[in-house]
């Protein structure tokens, strides 16, 4: 029998028309009759019990709206009667028991690495970029350039040589099709400034605006990770200054999760600058001066 209808979660209060319906029509869905009491568009869902103003639109199982006024029993969920909301976010809990190896084996043994003050010790030393939006992206993109090229961080010089190589048989009518292009990164030098400095990251990312407050903060939670990782010497933190992820809530979860973070750590606000200009200047600088620190 073809189902015209569709619940997605037993708990729900709403059914998916997975077809056309027309006002009047008789839906009859696990021994429940409901009458339509107006069209429903295919992919649209109608309520399967008399909906009261202020009353939680539950889909798959967990709160998706809250209504705006009264609808009968058969009615169409709008964006009229329906405005969007969510259960508050919490954290599933777990009970995760960590048993400790037996690193017998290796008692007195040393490596090179990196001492922070918490105790804990990285085995490389990094200065990382944080952007808490998107919309910052851009502008890492271009500090990354001009830091990775004139620092010798950049991973692409092997294939800048070999576009020169092109180019130069392009340029002398050769044939750059049969061109072998077997340059060696052997062949590129890297001339790192900073010896002790294994290599500056950035994090671009597609979030800190746009979606719920809990998407912010769960965002937040990941970057304050990573920049609390030993591995990590020190962060500068790019922010818009209009975006969900605001700076101070970014700190916040940085404190939560260690309430002992000293790392140097630049702030820069793009909306609290002359111009952007002059953002991208002060923040290579100043990570320029950090990088002299860490190293």
């Amino acid at each position: 029998m073809k189902h015209i209808v569709l619940k997605v979660h037993e708990a729900d209060n709403v059914l998916v028309a997975l077809q056309s319906l027309a006002k009047g029509s008789v839906v009859e869905y696990e021994g429940r009759k409901y009458t339509l009491t107006e069209d429903i568009p295919a992919k649209h869902k109608f309520f399967t019990t008399s909906m009261k103003q202020g009353d939680r639109v539950i889909m798959y199982g967990v709160t998706v709206g809250r209504m705006q006024n009264d609808v009968p029993e058969g009615g169409l969920m709008t964006t009229a009667n329906t405005k969007h909301e969510a259960d508050p976010f919490v954290y599933r809990p777990f009970q995760y028991h960590w048993q400790a190896p037996d690193v017998s084996a290796f008692r007195g043994r040393t490596f090179n690495g990196y001492h922070r003050s918490d105790g804990r010790v990285g085995t490389a030393n990094y200065w990382l970029f944080i952007p808490t939006v998107f919309c910052e992206n851009r502008n890492l993109d271009v500090i990354r350039e001009a830091l990775h090229n004139e620092l010798g961080y950049a991973v692409t010089d092997k294939y800048k040589q070999k576009t020169k190589e092109l180019l130069r048989l392009y340029q002398q009518g050769a044939d750059v099709a049969a061109a072998t292009l077997d340059i060696r990164e052997a062949v590129v030098p890297a001339n790192r400034i900073f010896k002790n400095v294994d290599g500056i990251k950035f994090l671009n990312h597609q979030g800190g605006c746009g979606g719920t407050r809990q998407d912010a903060e769960v965002l937040g939670k990941l970057l304050a990770a990573y920049a609390d990782h030993p591995n990590v010497a020190g962060v500068t933190i790019m922010s818009l200054g209009c975006q969900h992820l605001q700076t101070r809530e970014l700190l916040d979860a940085l404190k939560e999760r260690n309430p002992n973070f000293d790392k140097p750590m630049l702030i820069f606000e793009q909306q609290q600058s002359q111009s952007e200009e002059q953002l991208i200047t002060e923040a290579i600088r100043q990570t320029f001066l950090g990088l002299i620190e860490i190293n």
